[in-house]
């Protein structure tokens, strides 16, 4: 499959959105939680807390919506700062309870009005990627979508980085590419392939660690293997810390080597 076949796949009308992968992992648990505490709720970052298995999580991600109601609602899935700093507000909590971070990516990049500059909406960004650089609890980020730009990077700096086989990941849409370099916006399926913006290309490039297969609707088993994969990456993290110190070791040196003995 071409590079911009993926584009328009994941651009799809009917694709699954993250509404719909909250309500099939999480169901009746998800308690959704709103507004930044600064100035408003930006409805196309939809954030809460729900229950995988016995495991509380802390879940956020950037929505879509599924018709041009909430299309228009949600501001098709383009970021006010007051959503990013709803985001971040939510992973600072998840840090204080311990609870890890699950982030669904679907957007085209942040909403780019003048509004939301003068709101401050590269600062916002660019808080979210600082403090989860340091986040003391784990995060993954799945991209089901689309993932446009600095609007997706702001949910995607984790401990691991997944994506949906259709899903992309870029810089700048093809589009916007094809008109800088050849001032031609048709020739976006040229742009598409130079950006490497597929799951396969960045899993190839080290970007992202897991592809995960498509689920075509909201019954499909898929989600019960992707389910236990989200919660055996966020055990296997928290046991990695849980090892530290349980081992004493005692180190000697001589002139040519460092020994390293366990007790």
């Amino acid at each position: 499959m071409r590079a911009f076949d993926r584009v328009t796949a994941a651009r799809a009308a009917d694709r699954l959105t993250t509404s719909d992968f909250i309500k099939v992992l999480f169901g009746d648990t998800f308690f959704e939680l709103h507004g930044d505490r600064r100035y408003a709720d930006d409805k196309a970052v939809k954030a809460g807390i729900g229950m995988l298995g016995d495991m509380p999580v802390t879940v956020i991600g950037l929505d879509k919506g599924k018709n041009t109601r909430e299309r228009v609602e949600k501001n098709f899935g383009a970021a006010h700062p007051e959503g990013y700093r709803k985001a971040l507000r939510l992973m600072k909590q998840a840090e204080k309870f311990r609870r890890p971070v699950l982030c669904l990516v679907d957007t085209s990049g942040a909403f780019c009005g003048i509004g939301a500059e003068e709101r401050g909406q590269g600062q916002a960004i660019a808080e979210n990627l600082m403090e989860m650089m340091t986040l003391k609890t784990p995060i993954l980020s799945i991209f089901i979508g689309e993932g446009g730009s600095g609007g997706a990077l702001a949910l995607a700096v984790a401990n691991e980085v997944w994506m949906l086989e259709n899903a992309v990941y870029s810089v700048i849409s093809p589009e916007g590419c094809a008109s800088i370099l050849w001032k031609d916006p048709e020739k976006m399926a040229d742009a598409a392939q130079c950006l490497r913006l597929t799951a396969n290309d960045l899993f190839t490039m080290d970007v992202i660690e897991r592809i995960i297969r498509e689920p075509k609707s909201i019954d499909n088993p898929i989600f019960d293997s992707l389910r236990n994969l989200i919660v055996n990456t966020f055990k296997q993290r928290y046991n990695r810390f849980r090892k530290y110190g349980q081992t004493t070791k005692v180190f000697s040196f001589d002139d040519s080597k460092e020994e390293a003995k366990e007790n």
